[in-house]
């Protein structure tokens, strides 16, 4: 089993914000069906985000951001969206795009996002 780290508390973070906008609520069910994870390594997850007070669980289930949270995810999708929009732009099928910018948010720095989205606003978004 791989250790609970900061990219996948991430992905689990964009993953909660990803389906709080399609979703009422946000429930463990909903995203192991969404990362196609066993709702078991999702619980241990869901345990590990709320001693971080990234999550908050109620009684009924319900998973909500804290604000801490919400700001890391975010980030993350903010990340995720502009460099897949971006690859995507320089002919790169969706899937691939996505699936490199899921790999590339992770570990591009403050700084050189920054950059990036700086220089894509100016040349490439137009």
């Amino acid at each position: 089993m791989r250790a609970f780290n900061n990219e996948s508390s991430e992905n689990y973070l964009e993953t909660i914000l990803v389906l709080s906008k399609k979703l009422p609520v946000v429930r463990a069910v909903d995203i192991a069906n969404e990362l196609n994870f066993k709702k078991s390594s999702v619980s241990i997850a869901m345990k590990n985000l709320r001693e971080k007070n990234h999550i908050t669980v109620t009684d009924a289930g319900y998973i909500y951001l804290t604000d801490e949270g919400k700001e890391i995810a975010e980030t993350i999708y903010e990340r995720h969206e502009l460099i897949s929009d971006i690859l995507v732009r320089l002919g790169v099928d969706e899937e691939i795009a996505s699936e490199d910018a899921c790999r590339i948010e992770h570990v591009i720095s403050k700084e050189s996002f920054k950059a990036v989205r700086d220089y894509a606003k100016d040349k490439i978004l137009k």
